[in-house]
């Protein structure tokens, strides 16, 4: 039942990762008509962002492509991408498409336009390139649902060795090995899948030179090899030990295995969410704990559920062995709940989050899993109490305890999925930051494109329609309007309403319309659409400090 349940829980959570880097402004600004063409496109990102052979894409009014320099980064500034243009550039509207590699391991990708001289009627679509590729995808998440939960079992299984002391370790073996195993081939998986993920290119290209040499190159891939180096190094020294019959005294088996358990664990801290935003040495060091915390707990549960299992007379598995690790387990909730409010609260940044961003959803999940998990753990340690408070255990008293714990552990396969779901998940904090609004330009020409797109916030009263008019509705200049109507189909004055839009096909996009409240309506006179096809308009709508929802609508644009 276990492996099915993870099975499914693996490919539904297998959805594209959202990265987590935020432009919040570029120079020249999105939509400007220059009297002089620039000679660089700088976007200045919310944290530090690593670059891509082909980071930047720029082509001129006649589709053709641009032949630029190299990008880099600004001078002392790594949270900026900047990309060096032609001395000379004819007149007329350039797009540029850019994607870049977010501080936490994440690629992103939009794009902007400038004009030079004048605006022309619009610029031809670039050749469709695809945002990512669904295989290339898909199976970096599966190698990452794959390293959480072997890790999880392989450290857990220690630390239930070291601390719980059963009498008989051999059967444990079986699955730290494969842990161990499963581990080594997601790490390599994953070094492999780095660059085509990040380009968005097909798994075919992860055996190119360029590829490997490249991802050697970055934080990501480094962290990978030095996971896969801690792996290797720890089979050799425990094949070593076994091959001369040298048994390490116990204190100095524990401390190697703790230096490799937090080594092995900050190699994920260091390179996603925590490595980004504010007070990172901090941030990294919780997250690290954590890792370690969950580990301890669930992975020791799969073990001691493993030893129950292979221990069908109850008087061959001492009573002091379920009564260690519920005391394991409760350090360890204690170390996951400390830290997790504090990664909570740095994931965040406000309440309107939790309830208005996928993040605040994913995490209200995970919450709502990790308490089902207590609750789990609360019967399991009552029949454990029970268990050591007999002289003579019989069968009668193990069977409760192994189903309680079978219980635990299927439920914990659940908190692990949703923990991995969050590292691929945009945080709250980052979701909701405004961007930096660009400069004005005239309005648009008559004529309108109209879309009303119903939302719910959940929250009573929370509900209603947004219409949002692009005038002309064509490709080129816009002016963008957005009314919001409530419940009873009157006009509602809302706090806060963000209006996207995005050509998934060409690797265009979001593209903030940044519209402002102008009393009682929202509006902008200054977007541009560069280029023709199906685009995916998303507003979100704040109806309240706590409650938001984005909803989304196609929108087909003509030339």
């Amino acid at each position: 039942m276990l492996p099915v349940l993870l099975f499914g829980l693996l490919l539904g959570a297998a959805a594209p990762a959202r990265a987590h880097a935020v432009p919040r402004a570029s120079d020249p600004a999105d939509g400007t008509v220059l009297r002089t063409a620039p000679r660089h496109v700088t976007l200045t990102f919310s944290e530090p962002v690593g670059l891509l052979t082909g980071s930047f894409r720029v082509y001129d009014p006649g589709n053709h492509r641009v032949r630029t320099a190299p990008a880099d980064h600004a001078p002392g500034r790594s949270d900026t991408a900047r990309v060096t243009l032609p001395a000379r550039l004819g007149p007329g509207t350039y797009t540029v498409a850019w994607r870049v590699v977010s501080a936490d391991s994440h690629p992103v990708s939009g794009a902007l336009t400038f004009s030079v001289g004048a605006r022309t009627a619009a610029p031809a679509a670039p050749p469709a390139r695809p945002a990512e590729h669904p295989v290339t995808t898909a199976l970096h998440t599966l190698a990452r649902h794959l390293a959480y939960l072997s890790l999880a079992l392989l450290l857990g299984t220690a630390a239930f060795v070291a601390y719980c002391r059963p009498p008989a370790t051999a059967h444990l073996r079986v699955p730290a090995l494969a842990a161990a195993g499963t581990l080594l081939a997601a790490t390599a998986a994953g070094y492999l899948l780095r660059a085509p993920y990040e380009q968005g290119t097909a798994p075919a290209t992860a055996l190119t030179t360029a590829a490997l040499t490249h991802t050697a190159t970055t934080r990501p891939g480094l962290l990978l090899l030095a996971r896969a180096a801690l792996l290797l190094l720890a089979a050799a020294g425990a094949a070593l030990l076994r091959a001369r019959r040298v048994r390490l005294p116990r204190r100095a088996t524990v401390a190697a295995g703790a230096v490799t358990a937090v080594g092995l664990c900050l190699t994920w801290s260091a390179s996603g969410h925590a490595a980004a935003g504010i007070q990172v040495p901090v941030a990294i060091a919780a997250a690290t704990l954590h890792l370690l915390a969950t580990a301890a707990w669930l992975g020791g549960l799969a073990a001691l559920l493993w030893t129950l299992r292979r221990t069908p007379v109850p008087d061959r598995l001492p009573a002091s062995v379920p009564a260690r690790f519920s005391r394991l387990a409760s350090a360890s909730v204690t170390v996951l709940v400390l830290t997790g409010v504090y990664q909570s609260w740095r994931g965040l940044g406000s309440w309107q989050a939790l309830t208005g961003t996928a993040y605040g959803h994913t995490l209200l999940a995970k919450l709502a899993a990790v308490t089902a998990l207590l609750l789990a753990a609360a019967c399991s340690r009552t029949w454990t109490t029970r268990l050591t408070g007999t002289a003579t255990p019989t069968v009668a008293h193990a069977h409760p305890l192994r189903r309680s714990v079978l219980a635990e552990a299927a439920v914990a396969i659940v908190v692990l999925a949703l923990t991995t779901l969050l590292t691929g998940t945009v945080p709250g904090r980052a979701a909701t930051e405004p961007a930096t609004a660009s400069a004005p330009v005239p309005a648009g020409i008559p004529a309108a494109a109209v879309i009303t797109i119903p939302f719910d916030t959940g929250a009573p009263g929370g509900h209603g329609t947004v219409q949002i008019t692009l005038d002309p509705g064509r490709t080129g200049r816009n002016s963008v309007q957005a009314v919001v109507y409530g419940p009873d189909g009157g006009l509602s004055s809302v706090p806060g309403l963000r209006v996207t839009l995005t050509l998934r096909d060409r690797r265009v996009g979001p593209l903030d319309t940044r519209v402002t409240d102008r009393g009682g309506y929202w509006a902008t006179d200054a977007f541009t659409l560069p280029l023709p096809g199906t685009w995916t308009l998303k507003a979100t709508v704040r109806v309240s400090d706590l409650d938001q929802v984005t909803v989304s609508a196609p929108l087909r644009v003509a030339r």
